[in-house]
């Protein structure tokens, strides 16, 4: 029973995530203040943050997105920062969590993609010159497939070793040295998110503009 927990501890740090971030943005919706409280500010800065790359690479129907890629950096990000409360882990330190992710991004662009431009979607795949169409195909392929195992493998290698850097400091000396250490993790906390956000915006982009060839 302990090692059916233990195994499965990422599902309810991940269930925890998913918990916290919908109430803090009920909390946030609910009173708003004409003068915002540093909280609030972070909130808007995320929210500009999101809607100007969204505009950068998709226009302006690129609007629908914005609640799942809003939802996805929120998830990582909150996931990510678990992990630097006593007790409590990344569900991002987990492969599983991140894979999962990944493929969804995958499978949610991919989708995006055939429903906006239809069979056409598969066209660059076989890239701009007829004759080189299988060798383009092949290179296509391997690309977008690559992609989930690169996103996943990414934020997970990065998540799993600040984590295991820290503990490790944390256990050999206490004190003052592990301070630099944490510092540098959460700095890392948000540059994956930011990278796992920016790349999900531009694969998105990437599958529902249609370019001719």
């Amino acid at each position: 029973m302990e090692e059916t927990v233990e195994h499965q501890t990422h599902v309810i740090m991940a269930a925890i995530v998913v918990v916290i971030v919908p109430i803090l943005f009920l909390i946030m919706a609910k009173k708003p203040s004409l003068i915002p409280t540093p909280v609030q500010n972070v909130f808007e800065i995320y929210i500009q943050f999101i809607d100007n790359l969204i505009k950068e690479n998709m226009g302006e129907k690129g609007r629908k997105y914005f609640n799942l890629i809003a939802a996805i950096g929120l998830f990582v990000f909150f996931g990510n920062l678990l992990g630097m409360i006593p007790g409590f882990e990344s569900p991002t330190a987990n492969l599983n969590t991140t894979m999962a992710l990944a493929l969804m991004v995958f499978l949610i662009y991919n989708i995006e993609g055939i429903r906006e431009n239809g069979l056409s979607y598969f066209k660059h795949f076989l890239g701009p010159i007829p004759a080189m169409a299988p060798v383009f195909l092949i290179i296509e392929l391997l690309s977008h497939l690559s992609r989930p195992v690169t996103l996943a493998l990414r934020l997970f290698a990065n998540m799993t070793g600040g984590e295991l850097v820290s503990v490790v400091l944390i256990m050999l000396v206490p004190f003052l040295v592990p301070l630099p250490v944490m510092l540098i993790h959460l700095i890392a906390v948000f540059l994956q998110t930011y990278v796992f956000v920016v790349l999900t915006t531009v694969y998105i982009a990437g599958a529902i503009t249609h370019v001719e060839h």
